[in-house]
């Protein structure tokens, strides 16, 4: 819980822009989660700054949220201070072959963008659901193009607020869906991607094909987390968990998808512990049937509800 005092700083400071106590159900792709202590959706780069500031005054733990795919909250929520970046979300020309985005800014605003300007090289996250700062963090992207292989620096405030540093694309860590590197409690609030002119048509067609492509081969029109576990090397973990014979399988009302094995979706009052029974199931009978560990790409968040029947995770 937070103190008065950081209670009363933050409503001073922030308005209507905190929300304690709310309900993180509404904030992320699966429709689950519990209570955070704080949720901020800042209004801008000195509104960050200054939430940062009193999180630090009163030794308030911070996380950035971004649009909530990739996460899984369990129900006995977040301690501390959530952010979201949301309206932090502009892009800006800044030469001939590049971009600068805000971190809050949508998949849908940035393919959008490229199309109305003509602007080739970042299609490949046509559909990829979330915002830049998620993207940046998670080293988005699909079997041919990441972020890395787009960015030519990032923009981070320090955890304090009290500094924006600029770190060019060389000085970054990017892995297979992580970007290491970077100080805790930082926070990205922009990037500068590689964004070549190309004609409209070109643009739209491609970000068109892979759209399609995506609608074919996944659950879109149901909560989900996005992808659940990372490939092995070599190998599709939707392929693994399907050939192990659980496509298809439940938990209440959490189910293994059956458009593709790597997702699980939400049926409706689906709980945090549902999917965490589904993703161990998943991982023990893979292993047991291929020798390969699974290791999961949505980040586990929160802490559990005290229950006599113990927590899977």
């Amino acid at each position: 819980m937070i103190e008065a005092s950081a209670r009363r700083d933050l409503e001073a400071r922030l308005a209507d822009r905190v929300e304690f106590d709310t309900d993180l159900r509404r904030h992320t792709s699966l429709r689950i989660g519990g209570p955070a202590d704080a949720l901020v959706t800042v209004a801008d780069r000195d509104d960050l700054a200054a939430t940062l500031g009193l999180c630090r005054k009163h030794a308030l733990s911070t996380i950035v949220l971004g649009a909530g795919f990739n996460v899984l909250v369990r129900e006995g929520g977040i301690r501390g201070v959530v952010l979201r970046l949301k309206k932090l979300r502009r892009i800006e020309r800044v030469a001939s072959d590049a971009i600068t985005i805000e971190a809050g800014a949508s998949h849908a605003t940035i393919t959008r963008y490229c199309i109305e300007n003509g602007l080739t090289g970042l299609e490949f996250g046509a559909g990829i659901p979330g915002t830049l700062g998620g993207w940046l963090a998670m080293n988005a992207g699909i079997g041919v193009r990441e972020m890395k292989d787009v960015v030519v620096g990032i923009d981070v405030m320090s955890p304090d607020g009290e500094r924006i540093t600029h770190v060019p694309r060389e000085q970054l860590d990017f892995r297979y869906r992580a970007l290491d590197g970077l100080d805790a409690g930082s926070v990205i609030v922009a990037a500068t991607l590689r964004a070549e002119e190309s004609e409209r048509a070109k643009v739209q067609d491609e970000v068109d094909r892979l759209l399609a492509q995506r609608h074919a081969t996944q659950p879109i029109d149901i909560p989900s987390c996005g992808s659940v576990f990372r490939n092995p090397a070599g190998q599709f973990a939707g392929q693994l968990i399907e050939g192990a014979g659980l496509k298809g399988a439940r938990e209440g009302a959490a189910e293994i998808s059956s458009v593709h094995a790597n997702f699980i979706v939400n049926h409706g009052g689906a709980s945090a512990a549902d999917v965490l029974n589904l993703i161990e199931r998943a991982r023990a009978k893979v292993e047991s049937e291929t020798g390969i560990q699974l290791e999961t790409e949505v980040k586990i968040l929160g802490e559990p509800v005290a229950t006599n029947e113990g927590d899977p995770a």
